[in-house]
């Protein structure tokens, strides 16, 4: 992958150095947007839209399994700003990236983009969902439309999920994605997506919610995928193996790969992400396509 020719982004507050400790509480809260209205810009209106506002809106969060509520005490806020060291670089590059695309593909529907902050943290901070821990993986919090990143969390694709060969190039793309999937996160905050599932999730049972959980990350994964179409056509920055070691990943972080690894069996009914065919399909279809609107997993007969 190459990012040189990646504008970096200032909208990141690095608190790597703070010393988080504790556990983590999950996110609880409802998010703003700019209105369901302009849905219908990316032909995503009308949709039967739900979500338990209970789970995390996130990449991999499943990765845990569960654990204790202790309270990582409060971090200071940082001045935001392109880290200097080479994965904060990196970051920020693929943060800034993001912006671009997002921006040209919305203002051609009359909507502006209105970039979130990424957050870059080790161990454990807080954020306007509650406490956040790196087991937790990567998480988009609607409340303060805010990216939580540890990119520990990148060591664990290689090391403990297989998701990319361990120091290989294509690794760096798998990190883009698990990136760009959390942006997708903000770009249906912005949308409207996400408030109003939470708003149409009252009355929904576990199963039920979770089954609009998985279209929701499903949609993110076709976002981040939309993201690497419009970057490449722009800037040629995908190099041979790159795809396949992103498919490799969001193979890894399926549901049922990851409940296989965990507990030895799978509960399709407890999935909340989707499962790693449907991943890669969603990200080759956003990928394929380019066109946010083609990123319908809601009106999909088949996910």
């Amino acid at each position: 992958m190459r990012w040189d020719d990646f504008r970096r982004s200032d909208n990141i507050e690095d608190r790597r150095g703070d010393d988080g400790g504790g556990g983590f509480g999950i996110p609880i809260g409802r998010g703003g947007g700019i209105g369901i209205g302009t849905i219908v810009i990316l032909g995503l209106v009308g949709w039967a839209l739900g979500i338990d506002p209970r789970l995390l809106i996130g990449g991999a969060e499943i990765l845990t399994g569960g654990g204790d509520t202790t309270q990582a005490p409060p971090s200071q806020p940082r001045e935001a700003g392109a880290p200097n060291d080479q994965m904060g670089q990196f970051v920020a590059a693929v943060l800034g990236d993001t912006e671009d695309r997002w921006t040209e593909i919305l203002r051609s529907g009359g909507v502006t983009y209105r970039a979130p902050t990424l957050v870059m943290f080790s161990g454990a901070t807080r954020s306007a969902c509650g406490a956040a821990q790196s087991a937790m993986g990567p998480f988009y919090c609607p409340n303060d439309q805010q990216v939580y990143l540890d990119t520990a969390f990148f060591r664990e694709i290689e090391t403990r999920f297989g998701g990319c060969p361990a120091g290989s190039k294509g690794c760096q793309f798998s990190q883009a994605y698990v990136i760009a999937h959390e942006i997708g996160h903000h770009v249906q905050n912005l949308l409207g997506i996400l408030p109003k599932a939470q708003e149409m999730q009252r009355g929904m049972d576990r199963v039920e919610a979770n089954q609009l959980q998985v279209r929701i990350e499903l949609q993110a994964d076709c976002f981040a995928g939309v993201w690497a179409n419009r970057s490449q056509a722009k800037l040629k920055f995908l190099e041979p193996g790159d795809v396949e070691a992103a498919l490799q990943t969001a193979s890894a972080i399926g549901d049922d790969m990851l409940q296989r690894k965990s507990q030895g069996y799978v509960v399709p009914d407890a999935f909340t992400h989707g499962s790693s065919e449907q991943r890669k399909r969603w990200f080759m279809t956003g990928l394929n396509s380019g066109n946010p609107a083609a990123c319908n997993t809601f009106n999909a007969a088949e996910l």
